[in-house]
């Protein structure tokens, strides 16, 4: 599957429930420096919204995209600062 982003890193949390997908998806981010792109894939439908609201809420992330593909849910988080 190809993406329109360049990713730095794909973090896989799938099959796992929140709040996981966002912890996980905190440090990920807390080890890139800004510019990089993280492509999150999840499989809990709730990480949808919950990515969001993470992103929306903290500093120095920005959510550029989420996209739903079955049973798939794929995150792509920018670190801006």
């Amino acid at each position: 599957m190809s993406s329109k982003y360049e990713t730095t890193e794909t973090l896989d949390v799938k099959g796992q429930s929140c709040p996981m997908p966002i912890v996980k998806t905190k440090q990920a981010i807390d080890d890139l420096d800004a510019g990089d792109v993280l492509e999150v894939v999840a499989t809990d439908s709730g990480s949808m919204s919950d990515i969001q609201g993470w992103a929306d809420g903290t500093g120095g992330v920005e959510l550029l995209d989420q996209v739903e593909d079955g049973d798939l849910y794929t995150h792509y988080v920018k670190k801006t600062e």
